[in-house]
């Protein structure tokens, strides 16, 4: 612009000059060029002021880009919030959830009377009374299962192990009706929100198939179980004690269903994992062995069993005590073991040794069948379960007496201690309004 003000300027000073002269053809391109230098001029004016106007518009668009940038930061922000309170939410409604379960189950529990189960099975009958497990802790001895996964170190949710007990409410009560929707609808959701292949979905077969079971639809029940199995050990590994857990329940279901020969060898891998997990003498391992002594038992594999027994017991007595209930079933069943195999002398000393430990800080009563005395109260119902369980030994072991006795001598012997035993267990019967 400056170039062109001092081109017009020279410019107009030669017009001038040359018009005073009376040149007009100079004159003329003088005039051309002046005109072309003020076009130059407005064309430099109209460059300037859109240069001023792009330089204001670049000024504005960084402001605007400034403020969307901030925006995002805001929004960004503004979504972690939602997000942290999407997730308490979601955390609030599964509490409230699990809380309403609790509710729901301690209701029941409040609102159910409890009765024991007094049944017992004569030592003349085959003693099934196999141990079922829905749930597994992970090893304790720090030995990771194989292949590792990542639920590796996978624990039952507790809102699985609540809605279990609320399902075990209503089928105790026979409202299969109901428990049997809520399992399913359980599983629905599980499968929807984690997928087929996921520990807590094979938790779930596992309930649900507890359901049927106790429905006696064996062949529903068994499916389940297999699909659990089949979770478990693709995503824990062949070797985890949820695998173990889910190998048992399948051959407890086997068992019930009389096919003791399709569950020896799920109890057996069940067994064999235990002991790798947990070590020789967990007391998991006695309860797998107490289970697959059982079957044994059906097999009439007699000197399994009693090897069996006799391990579980050694494992219950050194590491839970010889007051654990489960020491006395053991026991009992050892000498249904040993009925079986002829051996009457050591199934009655166990018989004795049972009673001994039930009546331990009893007050004095009475006097003992045969050739022991113990303190036990006259209402006890276990002492009738042993009284009971020591005629029928007595019983088999009468023919088994000295060949110098007579018979008859033999007979009224029996007969006379039976008699005894009967009058005392109605006495019993009468006092405490339990049967034999």
């Amino acid at each position: 612009m400056h170039v062109l003000d001092a081109l017009k300027s020279q410019y107009t000073t030669l017009a001038s000059h040359h018009a005073s002269k009376a040149n007009p053809f100079k004159s003329e391109i003088l005039t051309k060029n002046l005109a072309n230098i003020e076009l130059g001029l407005d064309e430099a004016h109209l460059i300037t002021t859109l240069a001023t106007m792009l330089q204001s518009l670049e000024i504005e668009k960084e402001r605007l880009r400034l403020q969307v940038k901030r925006l995002h930061q805001e929004s960004a922000w503004l979504r972690e919030e939602l997000a942290s309170a999407q997730n308490k939410l979601h955390t609030s409604e599964e509490e409230v959830i699990q809380l309403q379960e609790e509710k729901k189950h301690l209701e029941f529990t409040l609102s159910l009377k409890k009765y024991e189960d007094n049944e017992d099975h004569p030592l003349e009958k085959s003693h099934v009374d196999l141990i079922e497990e829905l749930f597994t802790e992970d090893c304790s001895d720090g030995r990771s299962p194989t292949p590792p996964s990542q639920y590796s170190g996978y624990e039952t949710p507790p809102r699985l192990r609540t809605l279990y007990n609320l399902v075990i409410e209503y089928a105790s009560q026979g409202r299969y009706e109901v428990a049997v929707p809520l399992c399913q609808q359980a599983l629905d959701d599980l499968e929807k929100t984690s997928g087929h292949n996921h520990p807590d979905v094979a938790t779930m077969l596992n309930i649900l198939a507890l359901v049927y079971r106790d429905q006696e639809k064996y062949r529903e029940a068994v499916k389940l179980l297999i699909d659990a199995l089949a979770i478990r050990e693709k995503v824990l590994g062949e070797n985890h004690p949820a695998v173990a857990a889910t190998l048992n329940n399948l051959a407890v279901l086997y068992g019930k269903c009389g096919k003791y020969k399709d569950a020896e060898p799920l109890c057996r891998r069940a067994l064999i994992i235990r002991r790798n997990v947990l070590g020789e003498d967990h007391p998991d391992v006695a309860k797998q062995l107490t289970n697959l002594a059982l079957i044994c038992e059906n097999l009439q594999k007699y000197t399994e069993v009693e090897k069996f027994y006799r391990k579980a017991l050694e494992i219950y007595e050194a590491k839970l005590g010889p007051e654990d209930p489960n020491v006395n079933k053991t026991k009992h069943n050892l000498g249904n073991c040993y009925v079986k195999l002829g051996e009457y002398q050591k199934a009655e000393a166990l018989q004795k040794w049972r009673r001994d430990d039930q009546q331990k800080d009893q007050s004095p009563a009475y006097r003992e069948y045969g050739d022991w005395h113990k303190a036990a109260p006259a209402d006890s119902p276990t002492v009738a379960k042993t009284l009971k369980k020591l005629r029928a030994l007595r019983k088999k072991q009468a023919v088994m007496l000295d060949s110098t006795d007579s018979l008859k001598d033999c007979a009224l012997r029996s007969k006379k201690k039976a008699l005894e035993l009967v009058a005392r267990a109605k006495a019993m019967r009468h006092s405490t309004g339990s049967f034999l």
